[in-house]
């Protein structure tokens, strides 16, 4: 999810909820402790220099169980963030410290934001020797071909 998207969806809720993979869900007492601009340059195993932006957004959990973050107050925060850092429409990267701290990437199901898991990937799976991914069939699908037996047909 894109900035601009989280902005359009908080500008019609009443409340904001961020819902976990396992769907539990973030404590209503979260406080987000940090909106910022991420910027990672790297090369990949292929020797290809790369550069990602991703805006990002902490989540935090304190003892005040009766805070609630009201959609407004994200927009106010968000909107501080663009004009001061510069931020412009990147995707949302969005941590949340369980076990460790957690990255994810943002969705949205119609009612709550949603914390989707991240996957590590080969950026160059061309120049590693990675063998493509086989398509699976089933046999029976396979076309059968005038000169080649088929079962019970007494050619094997």
């Amino acid at each position: 999810m894109k900035l601009s998207e989280i902005k359009k969806q908080l500008a019609t809720l009443e409340n904001v909820t961020f819902q976990l993979p396992n769907g539990t869900y973030v404590p209503e007492n979260f406080h987000v402790t940090e909106v910022g601009l991420i910027t990672k340059n790297f090369i990949d195993c292929g020797g290809k220099v790369r550069k990602e932006t991703v805006v990002n957004f902490q989540l935090w959990n304190a003892n005040d169980l009766e805070h609630r973050l009201k959609p407004k107050k994200l927009l106010d925060i968000i909107e501080l963030s663009e004009k001061i850092l510069g931020i412009e429409d990147h995707e949302i990267e969005v941590e949340y410290q369980a076990g460790t701290i957690g990255k994810y990437d943002l969705g949205f199901n119609g009612t709550d934001f949603v914390l989707l898991n991240k996957l590590t990937a080969c950026l160059a799976e061309d120049a590693c020797g990675i063998p493509e991914s086989k398509q699976k069939v089933t046999l029976s699908e396979i076309p059968v071909q005038n000169n080649s037996c088929t079962p019970g047909g007494g050619c094997c």
